[in-house]
């Protein structure tokens, strides 16, 4: 297990304690937590925010996946994916024998858990774009970040804040984003069928 161990307190650990899988860290999401509905305001959640309430958006999902990929000892890496007409989605990448996956929280069924089963990067985002649809029931997914590195952000204890991390969302924002589809054929997407939309929005919060 990671050094952190001296910087997550005793009931922190207890909750990650167990998570020794990738699949089992989307698991604890899936079932431990629910979806955080900011019926307050909008929230940035640290993950002790997010163990202590117990309720995570995208990227608060994606932060505490992060926190527990490190001490299974992945590096804290997580991918923005950028929409059009539809929110972004965030999740933690992880690579097992230089292969993708991913972790993820969200209210669509499609856009949580990847195996570490793809060569790039580019080829875990393509799984996600028939999954990744709004109300219309338009495909929405367009562009994609770089894996980001949380380490650089250890300077404001985003493992522990007692605050919101809007340091985070502001900077996955700014840095560049590469395009996913090739040019001319965003208008000829068509519509996602009735039963694709049904199965992506089962179990919806």
């Amino acid at each position: 297990m990671h050094s952190l161990t001296g910087v997550i307190n005793g009931t922190e650990l207890r909750a990650l304690r167990g998570l020794r899988s990738p699949e089992k860290i989307q698991r604890f999401l899936d079932t431990e937590i629910g979806y955080n509905k900011e019926l307050a305001g909008p929230t940035c959640y640290s993950p002790r925010l997010v163990l202590r309430h117990g309720v995570a958006h995208c990227l608060e999902g994606a932060l505490l996946a992060a926190v527990a990929l490190r001490l299974l000892g992945f590096p804290p890496l997580l991918v923005d994916l950028e929409a059009v007409r539809d929110d972004d989605h965030v999740l933690a990448v992880f690579r097992v024998k230089n292969h993708w996956g991913a972790i993820a929280k969200s209210n669509y069924s499609g856009l949580r858990f990847r195996e570490p089963v793809y060569k790039t990067l580019r080829e875990l985002v393509i799984s996600y774009f028939e999954h990744y649809f709004n109300p219309s029931k338009e495909k929405t997914l367009r562009r994609y970040s770089r894996p980001v590195n949380l380490s650089h952000f250890d300077r404001i204890n985003w493992m522990t804040a007692e605050r919101d991390l809007w340091e985070i969302p502001l900077y996955l924002l700014k840095i560049p984003h590469r395009d996913l589809l090739p040019k001319g054929i965003e208008r000829r997407l068509s519509l996602v069928d009735d039963r694709m939309f049904a199965a992506g929005r089962l179990g919806a919060a």
